[in-house]
């Protein structure tokens, strides 16, 4: 499954360190400096999990999460801080963090604490399908009974955003917003050049399903006519 996270922390060298971890590890990541930034951008509802430090300007770990278990929002939460008392993760934890992990850790105990938050989640459906084609998200695979490919990075998410709403019209701007983020500067583009990437390997994979062009309105996944 792909999995987008919002990490808010203000250590800056720390924040672009964790962003980095997470993508060699197949996972799309931004980062803010605050909370109140962080608030604003898990209200978008285009994060699966949130990473947050408990000692931010402008709104702290502790209050970010009150706010959104008081607003109903029950993003998967991991807490980073440097307090290690039993009493410090209490208070994370009853106030509705999923996971605690004190700094420093280790990547490897991060990437953990992440899979362990998701994994109710990704256990339920492990593959995505439409007409001939499977999406497997534990392993990036897209077959039909001809073959399969092992989809890179992008590829994913795109073909799991299109599986996730079959014959809906996805804006190109959706998928800048949902992949590359916010605060990439990548151009709208670069979103037809791997709509074209996937086009060619449904078509190899004898697809009986087509990524269909909207004008002026964006893309959708059809059965073939």
């Amino acid at each position: 499954m792909y999995v987008r996270i919002l990490l808010a922390e203000d250590e800056r060298p720390l924040a672009r360190a964790i962003v980095k971890i997470f993508e060699k590890n197949n996972y799309s990541a931004d980062a803010v400096h605050n909370g109140e930034d962080a608030l604003l951008y898990i209200d978008s509802g285009n994060y699966d999990v949130a990473v947050l430090d408990v000692m931010m300007p402008k709104m702290d770990g502790i209050t970010l999460l009150k706010t959104l278990r008081g607003r109903g929002n029950r993003i998967p939460v991991l807490l980073l801080t440097a307090k290690s008392e039993v009493d410090d993760k209490v208070l994370g934890l009853d106030s509705g963090a999923n996971y605690y992990l004190t700094k420093p850790f280790d990547a490897k105990e991060l990437l953990a604490a992440v899979r362990a938050i998701t994994r109710s989640e990704t256990a339920a459906d492990s593959t995505l399908s439409f007409g001939n084609i499977t999406l497997d998200r534990a392993t990036f695979e897209l077959s039909s009974p001809s073959g399969s490919f092992r989809l890179a990075n992008r590829e994913f998410q795109m073909m799991e955003l299109f599986l996730s709403n079959p014959r809906h019209i996805l804006p190109a701007e959706r998928f800048l917003e949902k992949i590359w983020g916010y605060d990439s500067d990548a151009e709208v583009s670069v979103v037809w050049v791997y709509i074209s990437y996937l086009r060619k390997k449904l078509a190899a994979l004898h697809a009986n399903i087509q990524i269909k062009a909207s004008r002026n309105a964006g893309y959708s996944l059809e059965e073939l006519p």
